[in-house]
């Protein structure tokens, strides 16, 4: 037996400096310890309440010499990761206590704090009473705690901390809530197992509603089935697999996104494990993936997706009929100011809203009114109407409902010209800004080809014209070439014309370079499309001044992004002026 005593970095006076949220996360604590010390097993005893049990975390990490207790563990907020680095020295695993302080996590359950710690054949004992280190905050040096040391088996490594006269000031740990901590921190590594009360922490401790299978699948064997759907949103949510006790890569979605009826943000909720023992063959080499045409897997995906999707839609429509039982009220009071015959397909469009906004009322009452509104105000609707009660009248009363189509349209495309007047405020924004790429401006102008006159507004892309592009450049930009690709939209007229865009981003000056490229651009799309009339754009952030436009390309356009934005105003201004002209 001999003394020994705690070590202060100056950049600490008080081992009572950190705080935790609840006893159970300061156990936490405790547990990330056992991580740092390369530990494969955790087994945490919590007593019956009001009882004078201790608290015990024991796990079979690498324990410490008396040595390294005295030298490093000691001393307080020295900081491990300088001292050992990031990564762990057995498992190279990533560091977790890095403060020096969370391994006296325990004294803010319990008053006395005895650990014991097994390595390289010696058996090391201290305990840390809280009341003397509280006395003695100024001069912890000064404290001497009583080691003990003996030797013991080599072939035992590990380290247990005994926490007693526990404080009743805190709640005491509550072992479901511990587990729930612990699940989620730790619950997907392969080679560290934490057990509270005998039970190891497993996906069934998350709070939500679990499903548990065990099923038979031919060719590939027995496969345990265990998903939760948590209450809230999970950091590490996916499906894992386990092949042998080990997860294998990165848990995923499992393909729940490619299902329209479930909203992205719900497959946040899924924290799943299979386990599969028959895909032992199919993992790659390096255990990080399933091997992707294994056909065993595919039959696994097939029969576990639904029945993922079925357990998440469960939850989901539950959360959508609470939501519409919240909103009912407002719901049927627009509804009711609405004519009968379209309260149906209000209520249809109404349904599929809240499929997509259940989870913020917030959000549902706003997208509910534009949704409500825009059955409230379909002016065709009543003027169309008009017409057809008024087809079989007299002459002069079907004219004059004629005549109330063309003024609704005039409004109509008025009402259009002021907000395509808006829309190119925010166009101009977007144009202003140097971090733009080619990308983002496709993405906003390819729905607005009238922003490059009235001519090109009926023009539109399709998926067979997007694929020769996509094949034209797929082909010809590969390897070395990659970098260089272009960005291209590819559009037809009813006239049989077509038109390829090319977009440069705003802080690209269109050289005559740009224009030759953009004319062999052309070229090659003929093999495609055949020799068809074919107008070209290009439009980039400035045109080179240099470029006398007289001597540009028969049937091309080099455009600045101002000077799209200028000639689409100008036009709009007019139409303006015209429709506002007295008649």
């Amino acid at each position: 037996m001999s003394k020994a005593n705690l070590k202060v970095d100056t950049r600490l006076t008080s081992i009572l400096g950190e705080s935790y949220r609840s006893t159970e996360y300061a156990l936490k604590e405790l547990v990330d310890n056992s991580w740092d010390a390369d530990a494969e097993n955790v087994w945490i005893t919590l007593p019956e309440p009001f009882t004078l049990d201790p608290i015990i975390i024991k796990d079979d990490g690498s324990g410490m010499t008396e040595k390294e207790l005295r030298n490093e563990y000691l001393f307080i907020a020295n900081s491990r990761t300088s001292r050992k680095g990031e990564r762990t020295p057995s498992k190279n695993r990533q560091v977790k206590g890095k403060k020096g302080i969370g391994k006296f996590a325990g004294l803010t359950v319990g008053n006395l704090m005895t650990l014991t710690t097994i390595a390289r054949g010696t058996k090391t004992t201290v305990s840390i009473n809280k009341e003397e280190i509280l006395k003695s905050k100024r001069d912890l040096e000064d404290v001497d705690l009583i080691i003990t040391s003996e030797t013991f088996d080599e072939n035992i490594h590990g380290t247990e901390i005994k926490l007693t006269q526990l404080h009743q000031n805190f709640s005491f740990p509550n072992s479901e809530r511990l587990k729930q901590i612990l699940v989620l921190e730790f619950g997907r590594q392969n080679d560290f197992r934490v057990f509270v009360n005998g039970e190891q922490t497993d996906v069934e401790n998350i709070p939500g509603s679990t499903l548990i299978e065990i099923l038979n699948i031919p060719e590939v064997g027995e496969v345990k089935f265990k998903c939760t759907v948590s209450e809230k949103p999970i950091k590490h949510s996916g499906v894992a697999i386990r092949v042998d006790g080990k997860i294998i890569g990165r848990p995923e979605s499992f393909g729940l996104e490619d299902n329209e009826e479930i909203p992205r943000k719900l497959t946040k909720h899924v924290y799943a494990e299979i386990e599969v023992n028959g895909l032992k063959d199919d993992v790659t080499a390096d255990w990080g993936a399933i091997i992707e045409n294994s056909t065993a897997f595919q039959k696994v995906q097939e029969i576990i997706k639904p029945k993922i999707e079925d357990q998440l839609k469960a939850e989901f429509y539950q959360q959508v009929n609470a939501q519409k039982a919240r909103l009912a009220k407002k719901i049927n009071l627009e509804l009711s100011k609405l004519p009968e015959h379209r309260r149906k397909f209000a209520q249809t469009a109404l349904d599929k809203v809240l499929k997509r906004f259940y989870e913020s009322n917030e959000k549902a009452d706003t997208i509910i009114s534009v949704v409500l509104d825009a059955f409230e105000k379909d002016d065709y609707f009543e003027v169309l109407a008009n017409i057809d009660d008024c087809m079989d009248s007299d002459i002069s009363s079907f004219a004059e409902a004629l005549s109330d189509f063309g003024i609704l349209e005039m409004s109509l495309i008025a009402r259009q010209a002021q907000s395509r007047n808006r829309f190119l405020d925010y166009f101009d924004r977007l144009t202003n800004n140097m971090e733009v790429q080619e990308k983002d401006v496709h993405k906003t102008l390819e729905h607005n080809l009238w922003v490059f006159g009235n001519n090109y507004s009926l023009m539109s892309s399709n998926e067979t014209l997007k694929s020769i592009v996509k094949k034209y450049c797929d082909k010809e930009f590969q390897g070395d070439r990659a970098n260089r690709r272009p960005d291209l939209l590819l559009s037809e007229g009813q006239n049989g014309k077509y038109l390829l865009i090319e977009f440069k981003r705003p802080s690209h000056t269109i050289s005559r370079d740009d224009e030759n490229q953009a004319e062999k651009y052309r070229d090659d799309l003929f093999q495609y499309l055949g020799k068809v009339p074919m107008e070209i754009i290009v439009a980039g952030g400035k045109v080179d001044n240099r470029i006398d436009k007289d001597f540009i390309g028969k049937g091309i356009q080099l455009l600045s992004f101002s000077k799209v934005i200028s000639s689409a105003r100008t036009q709009l201004t007019w139409l303006l002026k015209e429709l506002t002209q007295p008649v």
